[in-house]
């Protein structure tokens, strides 16, 4: 069984002092193949370092390239030549994390929306898809999202953990849902339960997130309450089971699903 985790912070200094580890652990639980998050200009840059570094097949490690709304307010020219110039780079399969967050509003909603705009624009003209981050902010992020549409390529709706009409609102507009360790979580996932059998089988993907969203029904828990990408096989089961289907099929399914996305090669 094999999966792909498409959201990793593997830029977080949590793994610093043990990436190799980190990666050996996620091989033995068959998670084949990582897309890490680049969430600012700066983490963008490293996520893609860490792929050369980690990676010389240049066949398991992958990254995506943007600047997440928490960051919105650093945007400048400067940074959308270099993030364009990352985007040219083979190892950079996507175009975020991106989007919009009305819930802690780390930078002012406005600018929060012209620079997901000029972040859709930079996937237009790249071909890549869009990673995409909402919190509290479903109902504008599809308004923002509308006239793009169709000249993306693709795009996922990362770590959804919304209601019922924004996800309907999603796969109304083609939009991939990317499911955490949230679905995990007896205080606040459970809404997602019923959520995730409604998710077309061809849209699903899987990632962990990590270090952030350890699954809450895992066991044994890792002393350090990290979550690493070796754990993504919870979040599988966990899906499978509210979905009604059996794990391997499903893994094998999402793996498809986000090998068509990211345009990624076959492992080894």
């Amino acid at each position: 069984m094999e999966l792909i985790d498409i959201g990793v912070n593997l830029t977080h200094p949590s793994f610093a002092r043990d990436l190799p580890g980190v990666l050996e652990r996620a091989r033995a639980a068959g998670v084949a193949q990582l897309v890490l998050t680049g969430t600012d200009l700066a983490e963008s840059e490293a996520a893609l370092g860490l792929c050369r570094a980690l990676d010389e097949s240049g066949r398991h490690l992958f990254c995506t390239a943007g600047i997440h709304p928490h960051d919105a307010s650093q945007w400048s020219a400067e940074s959308a030549a270099a993030l364009k110039a990352l985007h040219n780079d083979p190892r950079v399969r996507a175009v975020g994390e991106c989007g919009l967050d009305f819930n802690r509003d780390f930078s002012p909603r406005p600018q929060q929306e012209r620079v997901l705009e000029e972040q859709l624009q930079l996937a237009v003209d790249s071909g890549l898809p869009v990673f995409l981050h909402e919190r509290d902010a479903s109902e504008r992020l599809v308004e923002i999202l509308q006239p793009f549409r169709d000249r993306l390529s693709a795009a996922v709706v990362h770590c959804f953990t919304g209601e019922r009409r924004a996800l309907y609102a999603y796969l109304d507009l083609d939009l991939h849902i990317g499911i955490t360790g949230w679905i995990c979580d007896e205080r606040r996932g459970t809404h997602l339960h019923p959520l995730v059998r409604d998710i077309p089988r061809d849209r699903l993907m899987l990632e962990s997130d990590a270090p952030y969203l350890l699954p809450r029904t895992l066991r044994p828990k890792p002393r350090s309450g990290h979550n690493e990408p070796a754990f993504l096989g919870e979040v599988l089961r966990e899906v499978a089971r509210h979905r009604g289907e059996p794990q391997d099929e499903l893994a094998a399914q999402t793996s498809i699903n986000a090998r068509a996305f990211f345009g990624l090669p076959l492992s080894d």
